[in-house]
């Protein structure tokens, strides 16, 4: 029986610094709730000599990873520097030597979930990872707990703080899209690079990680289909808040009718009145739809130090509940099905197009007439301004494959009439 559980840190930046900070401050809480006293015995760290943004005993420093990982004292490795070959390596090598792995790397377990829960259950080991998707917001342990009895149907919401900060500060104050963009670098929301985040390839990687707990089949990063937000404009959110909708970047994974899994991340017009539209600057939120439960839906600080790092200590409060009990690597491997990843061409949304064309009698029937062509049925068109040579239109259409919505753009832009396709956005029902 342990007297105590010995944890190895590998990193000690933002998150890191949070997750030492919770444990050293909830100390005496966190014995009692888990069980067993809980001890750190060594963080690795790239520089010993830096400037933390804690303040923490020199002997627990280290930049030799390899020694926690092999160190027969430490039972929980909690990773929180990044990283994925490297890194994988490191958390393989743990679970061969028996122990718990808590981390916060949703790149790694978007690319790499199936190996390391499959090393982790054969060694009998904990492998959590609830930080790594929406933060603080419980969304992880959910999905392979308390939904367990659920057949889930669909995951949608905000997975990114920063692009959701980005495109409510174009919607209340007017911003274009680049000073949005500096503000948010401003206040720390987003990278020097924002790449990650403004590409959709953050919440891409968050969307592969619930899509395959829900569906219990394996989706990887490069599978989900992946926009981001740099191609809205001040333009686009005005015409949307006219029609009644916001735009927010959204991530949405579901079974299909014919078992498929479709797993898109996109910005799109989001009615006024949905719950999403009023999630605003940095916070994340979470539908998931089951057979039983309905609709559930979590909210809250999608990322951030102490959010984050709150989700970081949880885990490491049931591995070490897990440890007490004799219960350790009670999760079976997760994705046991092998379902399909439909391609988005297949997949059926509503849209949103803007394109200027001639300003000339008989363009918008001629426009309708070809969109028609294809099966796309147009809800709603209607004219914005015009100059007498060029006119701006906005058509929003019923919902229609995407395949045949993007074959109908290819004739349309071909049209000597239609001068350019500004905009295709998607349309939350």
């Amino acid at each position: 029986m342990k007297q105590q559980i010995n944890i190895g840190m590998l990193g000690l930046g933002t998150v890191g610094s949070g997750v030492f900070q919770v444990l050293k401050e909830n100390q005496e809480e966190l014995e009692k709730r888990s069980g067993l006293p809980i001890l750190i015995k060594s963080i690795v760290v790239r520089e010993l000599e830096k400037e933390r943004l804690v303040e923490v005993p020199s002997e627990l420093l280290s930049t030799d990873a390899a020694s926690v990982v092999n160190d027969p004292d430490i039972d929980i490795v909690v990773e929180v520097m990044g990283g994925i070959e490297g890194t994988k390596d490191l958390l393989l090598t743990a679970f061969r030597n028996g122990k718990s792995v808590v981390t916060a790397n949703k790149d790694l377990i978007a690319e790499h979930g199936d190996e390391l829960t499959l090393e982790a259950t054969r060694n009998g080991c904990d492998f959590l990872y609830e930080a790594s998707v929406g933060g603080g917001i419980p969304i992880i342990r959910p999905l392979r707990k308390d939904l367990a009895g659920n057949r889930i149907h669909e995951v949608m919401g905000i997975v990114n703080g920063t692009t959701n900060y980005i495109l409510t500060r174009m919607t209340q104050s007017g911003m274009a899209f680049e000073d949005a963009l500096k503000e948010a670098q401003d206040l720390g929301y987003a990278e020097a690079n924002p790449a990650s985040d403004v590409e959709g390839w953050d919440a891409g990687r968050k969307i592969a990680i619930v899509a395959s707990l829900a569906f219990n089949s394996r989706v990887n990063f490069p599978d989900v289909d992946t926009e981001g937000i740099t191609s809205i404009t001040a333009r686009d959110i005005e015409y949307a808040k006219e029609l009644g909708y916001a735009i927010k970047l959204i991530g949405c994974a579901k079974e299909t009718d014919t078992g498929k899994i479709s797993a898109q991340v996109f910005p799109a017009l989001v009615p006024l009145d949905h719950p999403l539209a009023s999630v605003n600057g940095a916070y994340n939120a979470i539908f998931v739809r089951g057979n039983a439960i309905g609709q559930a839906m979590f909210l809250g600080l999608g990322a951030g130090q102490m959010p984050t790092a709150s989700a970081v200590v949880g885990d490491i409060v049931e591995a070490v509940r897990n440890f007490h009990a004799g219960t350790r690597g009670k999760f079976l491997v997760d994705c046991y099905h092998k379902k399909e990843v439909q391609s988005s061409l297949e997949n059926h949304h509503r849209f949103y197009l803007r394109m200027e064309v001639a300003d000339q009698a008989g363009v918008l029937g001629a426009i309708a007439g070809k969109i028609g062509q294809h099966d796309v049925s147009i809800q709603t068109m209607f004219q914005k301004w015009a100059d007498n040579q060029t006119a701006e239109i906005v058509v929003i259409t019923h919902e229609t494959r995407e395949g045949a919505l993007r074959d109908a753009l290819n004739e349309l832009s071909d049209m000597p009439h239609v001068k350019a396709i500004k905009q295709t956005l998607r349309v939350v029902n």
